[in-house]
């Protein structure tokens, strides 16, 4: 596929290509863009976003309600790619497409909901006849930055509420997954949006990355990918707003009113959803002794009939990891725990690009598997005997994107 520059789609000497990580073949290649690029982009995001503040709220909301209606036309078509680039199952993919759907309609909807406000000055003596107010104005260049995991959806999260605020961006999807982002942005101008107004630069984000980040006229950063990563960009960036999400190592609590069918089902399905890549995803659940033998025994019951492998399939659960080399680090971390005394309780095993679903238990608090993210299929079980206990395990680790607590209980939950 082009790559979108300077309002053009253009075709680079050096590409890159594109696999499926199932069974390594080829889909498609893209465009490897060079420094002189990433110039390029710069320039073009300034004259997009001389164009883009100079947009009513009207056009701005109907380019994304248009948008919205375009991939919902094709959503058939974006599951597909979204599938074939990346981990998801084809039933995860077309979820996701629908998601993206709705974070675009979303998008729409508040972009006439931007608003300013006055403030009374007459609170002290001198101010009697006095008002301010304030308005809210698009601040720029957003530099979006998007990981493999959601291709589709994260780069609408970003491009969604940019443009309803009339910014311009400068977009660097996944080097692994760029194809639909490519697509969204080809929905994006089928839609109405003035070309200038979206980059997408496609390439190695270590030769490109730093001459974006790096750049005055670039005003904020936003991006979702790994904690070092993120650790470089602050280093570099300069003064500009930053929005990042690196990541968590989510715990849940499982507690002994719960319903346990309805535990184990959520559990099981938010530790391996998209081979468990996922931000969000189920690392740690602390389950309260009582009910821990039967909540372990249901779980590895559906964890073992989950059927894994050709992501295409309509039956398959769960898809290989982005990469072997992903799949081979959680493998790893899985033979540590256990060297370390953790007991596989199912899972474990490997065979390319394809992680078992894997459940511990008695896994160290100083095993990689327990204190750092897995991003992978495994997951880790652990007995409670109180609620203190388990709020002060599940708080212990540097991680707060997300958890969850299993109760029928309001006061246990709150």
């Amino acid at each position: 596929m082009k790559m979108l520059l300077g309002g053009k789609w253009v075709v680079k000497k050096e590409t890159i290509k594109v696999y499926d990580p199932y069974d390594n073949s080829l889909i498609d290649v893209v465009q490897k863009a060079t420094e002189s690029d990433a110039l390029k982009a710069i320039e073009s995001a300034k004259r997009g976003f001389d164009i883009a503040r100079k947009m009513t709220v009207y056009e701005r909301a109907n380019i994304l309600f248009k948008t919205a209606k375009y991939v919902e036309k094709y959503k058939d078509d974006f599951a597909e790619t979204i599938a074939r680039e990346g981990s998801k199952t084809i039933k995860e993919a077309r979820k996701e497409a629908m998601r993206c759907v709705n974070t675009l309609r979303i998008s729409a909807e508040e972009s006439k909901r931007i608003l300013g406000e006055t403030i009374p000055f007459n609170s002290f003596p001198g101010g009697e006849q006095r008002i301010g107010y304030y308005y809210r104005f698009p601040i720029g260049i957003v530099l979006a930055i998007t990981p493999f995991n959601d291709p589709l959806n994260l780069v609408a999260h970003k491009l969604g509420p940019a443009f309803a605020a009339g910014n311009s961006v400068i977009l660097k999807p996944a080097t692994v997954t760029p194809l639909s982002a490519l697509k969204l942005a080809e929905a994006f101008l089928a839609s109405g949006l003035p070309a200038e107004c979206l980059q997408v630069i496609t390439g190695n984000g270590s030769e490109i990355g730093p001459i974006l980040c790096k750049s005055e006229d670039v005003r904020m950063i936003s991006f979702t990918g790994g904690l070092d990563a993120g650790r470089e960009i602050t280093k570099i960036a300069g003064i500009k707003k930053i929005g990042m999400e690196l990541g968590s190592n989510s715990p849940v609590i499982v507690w002994k009113d719960a319903d346990l069918q309805m535990a184990v089902e959520s559990c099981v399905s938010g530790a391996f959803w998209a081979a468990g890549q996922n931000c969000i995803g189920v690392q740690r659940i602390y389950i309260h002794q009582g009910i821990y033998k039967e909540f372990k025994k249901r779980f590895i019951e559906i964890t073992k009939k989950y059927k894994v492998g050709n992501k295409m399939a309509e039956d398959c659960d769960m898809g290989p990891m982005i990469t072997e080399k992903e799949a081979v680090r959680v493998e790893t971390w899985v033979k540590e725990a256990v060297k370390m005394g953790a007991t596989c309780l199912c899972g474990g095993k490997r065979k390319g690009a394809i992680m078992e679903p894997t459940v511990l238990e008695n896994v160290p608090e100083k095993a990689k598997i327990h204190k750092d993210e897995v991003f992978g299929p495994a997951v880790n079980l652990y007995a409670v005997k109180t609620l203190e206990e388990a709020i002060e395990k599940a708080n212990s680790l540097p991680f707060g994107l997300h958890a969850a607590v299993f109760t029928n209980d309001i006061n246990t939950a709150g």
